[in-house]
């Protein structure tokens, strides 16, 4: 049996390092036999990048030839289907799954983080695209649950981006050691007032163990500003990496002591690469992250069963000294089960898409 091909649909070509890493970890667990056509915010960026074939996820008649032309499409991986953040993000998966089912297409949802969901229509467009998928994956309990009320059957397994490969970035040598990476972004719970304690707990983390921060903007085009302004007030060294290579972002952890995390995937490249993590809490997402990690943090919306954000700066350095000094990474046996595990999701793709021996 030849070729076939299979759009590639998630949240691609925006600039943002855990989508991309999904994407490069998609790629990598692919048949061999399989072509894809992925749906880019930036198709010519993501053409040369990963040396695929694209189209503009944005233009309406070259997503449409593109279905024509597939025999599949895989949904994710990510919280596509979700509406805390707008209505739009599901409106537009869950439409583009339905025009694929409904064109006949093997419809595959993989590595999928649903919700939250608040409105009644995205949560009813959610289950209708879900109950019409030829197989899905999810990546953690709470989205096997909700699927589990709908009677719709799935395979859990952890994030996609655990069996990423990785790759090194140099431009670390000549940062000293200790190294703290913190990966921040704009949220309007990071209010000036949180962002001013936050600024000034890394300045005392620094002093007091004479660390290097490296500051990672996960996306540039949110992150940056926000790093360049953490950086002109860290009095010692530091160093801002805007890397748009999914693998050497991930490779950034290999040489980090500990990473304090707002970024869902800053915190799974860093446990998986046997690094101490402090997450900054604000999706549910995060929070089950740390459950299921039992990794240290704060609920920037005050969750109940979650410690709030203190107001103290010296409150904060005390909790990541004691993350730093006292906190145990991931051993490497437990990594490796979850890098296991998480090739489940590529299991199920040799599944449906190679041929029958």
């Amino acid at each position: 049996m030849g070729q076939i091909q299979a759009v590639l649909c998630g949240y691609y070509g925006k600039g943002n390092g855990g989508d991309e890493a999904l994407l490069a970890a998609l790629l990598q667990m692919l048949p061999d036999r399989v072509t894809p056509l992925v749906l880019s915010g930036n198709p010519e960026q993501t053409r040369t990048r990963y040396g695929i074939k694209t189209c503009d996820r944005k233009s309406a008649f070259a997503v449409l030839e593109a279905l024509r032309q597939s025999d599949a499409m895989i949904w994710g991986g990510g919280s596509l289907m979700q509406d805390a953040t707008s209505a739009i993000s599901p409106l537009y998966y869950g439409g583009l799954m339905g025009l694929a089912q409904r064109m006949g297409l093997k419809t595959i949802a993989w590595g999928q983080g649903i919700g939250p969901l608040k409105r009644p229509l995205t949560r009813w467009l959610t289950r209708k695209a879900f109950s019409g998928c030829t197989a899905i994956s999810v990546r953690d309990r709470g989205s096997a649950a909700l699927l589990a009320d709908w009677r719709i059957p799935c395979s859990l397994a952890p994030d996609p981006v655990w069996a990423l490969d990785t790759i090194p970035v140099p431009e670390l040598r000549n940062l000293p050691d200790p190294k703290i990476a913190a990966t921040l972004r704009l949220h309007p719970l990071l209010t000036p007032k949180r962002l001013d304690n936050l600024t000034q707990a890394l300045i005392e983390l620094q002093n007091a163990i004479q660390a290097s921060i490296v500051l990672l903007p996960f996306q540039p085009a949110q992150d940056l500003a926000l790093a360049e302004a953490i950086q002109t007030q860290l009095p010692g060294p530091s160093q801002i990496l805007c890397l748009d290579i999914p693998q050497a972002l991930k490779g950034v952890f290999q040489k980090v002591e500990m990473a304090i995390g707002m970024r869902f995937h800053s915190l799974i490249m860093a446990a998986a690469e046997g690094c101490r993590c402090f997450a900054l809490s604000y999706d549910p997402k995060i929070n089950r992250l740390m459950d299921e990690l039992a990794i240290p943090g704060w609920d920037l919306s005050n969750t109940p069963g979650y410690a709030p954000l203190p107001t103290d700066a010296k409150e904060m350095v005390q909790a990541w000294l004691d993350c730093y000094t006292q906190g145990k990474p991931l051993s490497p046996a437990q990594i490796q089960s979850r890098v296991a595990q998480a090739s489940i999701h590529g299991e199920l793709l040799q599944a449906l898409l190679e041929p029958a021996s």
